[in-house]
């Protein structure tokens, strides 16, 4: 491909709204383009790189035995209705009406279409199991579009569904995607940390995440250095030591506490540490009321706290809801006189002494809580996230924290789908038998910003061979017009010896001509300037490394694709 006739318009300077390193290198380097909040047009470079990872997937995934789809993007109400989630998928979901005032969904992913695909197809046990897949896009209202394409409002995505008889299919079908990713994300490039993971929305139980660290990452990561153990920080668990806080337990009191309502204010009005506080917040679990409580050093999660009251999700309760509930404004719930309402603690609570907590009356608090003499604890869960330093479930070690991008997720779902959707197959005796499901998803664009996030420098990004947009760049630096008809001979030469070539034949500096080879990243330039019009020695030169090599003209496909091996 010659550069004069390509569109590549990078950029020298860093676009004033791009705050990240992939989002600005991805711009500067012509690979996408901002269309609105949370849009990207992908252009030639990007597009190729994009087919490159695409490629990859479908590969690996065609290894495992998986049957590629296609399906609609626009998904009919009433099978979101059949699974009920077009309530539960939250304002996320773009929906949408047709002419004839029809429902659809633009899909954020597609369980409840592949499930209703499926269960037209099969019939016997003679048909499972079976995995399906597909590469297509998908659509998510973000309420923050940001980092680019790492989150986005349209991307592409890779999911795939596995039907399986029983619990042990389905474990077949998870290990042999856990193997498939694990190949995936090493073929590009990308070093990945896989941790146990929240199944969120899409309901089951196993999950697992693959996470490239990065400081720009949304998610955050818990891991053990000393036993291995890794989680993100909705799934990970929390143990606090089993100590007692505070001295001899002292009798109930109040204390009025006049605008002292959050957790720092507290601290400094009894001058004592967060952790003696008890933090009650009214929340509304699938609609009613619970009230969560934990330590004041401590923040609930949310995941977690769904899963403890057996909710689809919780949110937080109006403040009418919690005056109502508590006979007090926000911020001076807690559990010791409140009735007639749910509570879950989490375990921490129990080792509380002479603790602190809102009276449920208004600039009013409690002093000297003990749980079991001051209330009762009924429900019990770990509902808080783990932080730094915590100590690991597993050996007890402390943790550390790593901020991490999502680039892949699998679960297995269960039953959540085919049950609700009436999906059932004939056993050998022919008994009906419901099939059992996993749920495989790969962020496309997502995984090549990761890649960026990886590989990259002061001038640019640094390609893998595997997803780079081309093989070599070949730089020509003549002027005259034999010197230009030699370097066009080279180019044919590369082209037809199997070589991927973007060939800057601009009339440009070369200053800017390596300036844009840097940036782009291609994984091997090829220099045709003054030394090979001198001495007929071409510089061919890795972009991740400062080594020049000289070759001859003979020996230069052949060394190519050495180099790119």
């Amino acid at each position: 491909m010659k550069l004069s006739r390509y569109i590549l318009p990078t950029l020298k300077e860093d676009p004033s709204d791009a705050v990240v390193l992939s989002h600005r290198l991805m711009i500067r380097a012509g690979l996408i383009r901002k269309e609105s909040a949370g849009m990207y047009v992908y252009l030639p470079m990007g597009w190729r790189v994009l087919r490159k990872i695409m490629g990859i997937v479908r590969e690996e995934m065609d290894r495992t035995g998986a049957l590629e789809f296609l399906m609609p993007e626009l998904t009919a109400a009433d099978l979101w209705r059949e699974s009920g989630r077009w309530e539960t998928m939250g304002p996320e979901m773009f929906r949408i009406r047709d002419r004839n005032g029809l429902e659809y969904a633009l899909a954020p992913t597609h369980e409840e279409a592949f499930t209703a695909a499926v269960r037209n197809i099969i019939s016997s046990y003679r048909d499972l199991p079976v995995n399906v897949y597909q590469i297509n896009t998908k659509f998510r209202d973000e309420i923050r579009p940001r980092f680019g394409v790492i989150r986005s409002k349209e991307f592409i995505m890779k999911d795939a569904y596995s039907f399986d008889m029983d619990e042990k299919g389905l474990e077949a079908s998870y290990q042999s995607m856990r193997a498939a990713y694990r190949r995936i994300f090493e073929r590009c490039g990308l070093d990945t940390i896989p941790v146990e993971a929240d199944t969120g929305a899409m309901g089951g139980s196993d999950s697992e995440e693959f996470m490239v660290a990065s400081e720009v990452g949304e998610e955050s990561l818990l891991i053990c250095d000393a036993c291995g153990y890794k989680a993100n920080r909705e799934k990970a668990e929390y143990r606090r030591p089993d100590n007692k806080k505070g001295d001899k337990p002292k009798p109930l009191s109040e204390v009025a506490t006049p605008d002292v309502k959050t957790i720092d204010d507290l601290a400094g009005f009894f001058k004592c540490s967060a952790d003696r506080f008890l933090k009650s917040i009214v929340y509304l679990a699938d609609g009613k009321t619970v009230m969560a409580v934990v330590t004041g050093d401590r923040e609930i999660n949310e995941q977690k706290l769904a899963r403890a009251a057996g909710a689809a999700a919780v949110e937080l309760a109006p403040d009418e809801v919690v005056v109502e509930t508590t006979g007090a404004p926000v911020g001076f719930a807690g559990p010791v006189t409140t009735k007639n309402i749910r509570m879950v603690f989490d375990i921490s609570v129990k080792h509380v002494v002479n603790g602190i907590t809102g009276a449920n009356k208004k600039d009013v608090h409690y002093e000297g809580v003990s749980p079991g003499r001051d209330f009762s604890i009924q429900e019990e869960a770990d509902i808080t996230c783990a932080e730094q330093g915590d100590p690991c479930p597993r050996c007890g070690s402390a943790m550390n924290m790593k901020k991490g991008i999502e680039v892949g997720h699998i679960f297995k779902l269960g039953y959540k789908y085919t049950r609700s959707m009436s999906v059932s197959v004939l056993d050998e005796s022919g008994a009906e038998v419901t099939p059992i499901m996993g749920c495989y998803g790969i962020g496309v664009n997502r995984t090549m910003a990761a890649i960026v996030e990886q590989h990259n420098d002061e001038r640019g990004i640094i390609w893998p061979v595997s997803v780079a947009p081309f093989d070599a760049h070949l730089v020509g630096l003549g002027k005259s017009g034999d010197e230009i008809a030699v370097t066009d001979a080279i180019y044919d030469m590369l082209v037809d010896g199997g070589i991927d070539v973007l060939y800057d034949d601009r009339k440009a500096s070369p200053g800017v001509k390596f300036a844009d080879a840097d940036l782009t990243g291609v994984p091997v330039r090829i220099t045709i300037g003054k030394t090979y019009f001198q001495s007929g020695e071409i510089e061919v030169k890795q972009r991740k490394g400062s080594e020049i090599f000289k070759v001859n003209k003979e020996a230069l496909v052949d060394r190519i694709k050495e180099l790119l091996k």
